[in-house]
């Protein structure tokens, strides 16, 4: 599973003064081409051209981007009367038609690229996605959802969600390992739900009890020979709340604390709010769980 669409570094390159005809003036002719002229020792351009060209991708496709180093490549920047950098042009037709100098927010850039293209449905199309990503996990489908977050990482790699979305993937795959790694991409403190949920099945994947097949059996079997076994029950909680069974974990949980609210320091009150926090904050099974346990514990 890739995380990027390599097809997306086609829309960026490292332009030159001996190219500019055939990378600017001619290409422009074709779709809008973005010109970032820039120097490595230009702190606003370590700004900008990031931004530029994460809104370039988000484009998918409608403008390209050029990039000049003026340092080594001084002669259209003299032609375009490039007195500061960085300074943008954008060219359609093989002629420039509207630019800026300095660096911009991703907001008004995004609307330089909107006008030029005449609008943009990437952010439409990222929320698409992101819905086709969470909808195939619910179905089981990891080929599908990881197919729908690469394409949203092609548009935006910094996308929390979709990466959170990659690491769950992995989790629905049996790959705990790489899901680790997918979610080390985004800042520890981050409060995004998506990003919490996942770290949360995460930390349930990990209780020292297997999240096969045969494990869940064997706990059921357990259970049936004798229901009060409340370490069997908790055991089989979170092997079914590591396998995506949130709704099972739940109702294994709650027969708990129905039963002893106080068992082993509150163990199981203290899963099902992990449970919770996994199948999300905003989700049927933890608005219903809460109820449940409000009902339980304030009865």
């Amino acid at each position: 599973m890739t995380l990027t669409d390599p097809a997306a570094d086609d829309l960026i390159k490292d332009g030159s003064d001996a190219a500019f005809m055939a990378d600017v003036v001619e290409a422009s002719k074709v779709q809008p081409v973005i010109v970032d002229f820039w120097a490595p020792w230009c702190g606003p351009c370590r700004q900008l051209t990031p931004a530029l060209e994460k809104a370039v991708r988000g484009a998918r496709g409608a403008v390209k981007l050029v990039k000049i180093d003026v340092d080594t490549n001084p002669a259209y920047a003299g032609q375009l009367r490039v007195q500061s950098i960085p300074t943008v042009y954008a060219f359609v037709d093989g002629r420039p038609v509207d630019g800026f100098q300095g660096a911009l927010p991703e907001s008004q850039i995004k609307a330089f690229i909107d006008k030029l293209t005449g609008g943009s449905s990437a952010g439409a199309d990222v929320d698409q996605l992101l819905a086709l990503g969470a909808e195939s996990l619910s179905v089981a489908d990891p080929g599908g959802a990881a197919q729908a977050y690469a394409e949203v990482l092609s548009i935006d790699p910094g996308n929390v969600k979709a990466v959170a979305g990659m690491a769950r993937v992995y989790l629905l795959t049996g790959d705990a390992e790489q899901a680790h790694q997918t979610l080390a991409m985004i800042p520890p403190g981050s409060t995004d739900p998506d990003v919490m949920a996942v770290r949360a099945q995460l930390a349930l994947g990990e209780a020292p009890v297997a999240a096969d097949d045969g494990a869940t059996a064997d706990l059921k079997a357990r259970l049936q020979a004798e229901p009060a076994d409340h370490q069997a029950r908790h055991d089989l909680a979170q092997a079914l709340a590591a396998q995506g069974d949130f709704a099972g974990a739940v109702d294994q949980l709650i027969q708990i604390v129905q039963a002893d609210r106080e068992w082993n320091d509150q163990l199981a009150r203290k899963t099902l709010l992990t449970v919770f926090d996994a199948a999300g904050p905003g989700s049927d099974v933890a608005r219903d769980g809460r109820r449940r346990l409000s009902s339980i514990l304030f009865s």
